[in-house]
């Protein structure tokens, strides 16, 4: 159902093709919720057929006809009710925090491996969130309130994605090697 709401809310942004939805996804969302195409294209035709959205295909010029969905007055409802719903925290799924829980079985250079490569990840996650941060204008809340509250989940991003490196840190630094144990 949240994804279907993500989509709902993209759409009442602006008309997309799936394809539309795809990058939307990749340069402004990825940060808090992910989806891969199949997900997405999925939901949309689900979408449709609820009457939430509907399609409308544009002939292309030197290219195929696009399909372009747009949010429906029932999809502008159910993407309202949905925001002004109470807060629904999703339970965490992370295999890397699962390993790091049970990784009290293996030695300390391969556990300091697995941690090490997170680090260079979280540093490549956060180096293309401040990337798109840096592309990004800076809105005044004031007057262009949806685009300031797009920014501020950019914002939460990389500071989750800070605190994350500060945790990998305190970890890579606590460690103790194996013979200390």
């Amino acid at each position: 159902m949240v994804l279907a709401r993500i989509i709902l809310g993209f759409l009442a942004i602006t008309p997309m093709t799936g394809y539309d939805l795809m990058r939307a996804f990749r340069s402004s969302a990825n940060h808090f919720w992910s989806a891969d195409k199949a997900q997405v294209y999925r939901t949309l035709s689900a979408l449709v057929d609820e009457g939430r959205a509907r399609t409308e295909r544009v002939a292309g010029t030197n290219a195929p006809d696009r399909i372009v969905h747009h949010i429906t007055d029932d999809g502008r409802a159910a993407l309202r009710e949905w925001l002004t719903s109470g807060p629904d925290r999703h339970a965490e799924r992370d295999a890397f925090l699962a390993r790091v829980f049970f990784s009290d079985t293996i030695e300390t250079a391969p556990l300091r491996d697995v941690i090490e490569t997170r680090r260079r990840e979280a540093l490549d996650e956060l180096d293309a969130l401040e990337r798109t941060r840096e592309t990004t204008a800076h809105p005044d809340p004031s007057t262009e309130r949806g685009a300031w509250l797009r920014s501020m989940t950019l914002d939460h991003g990389i500071r989750a994605t800070l605190t994350h490196i500060d945790w990998l840190d305190d970890i890579l630094t606590s460690l103790p090697d194996d013979q200390e144990q």
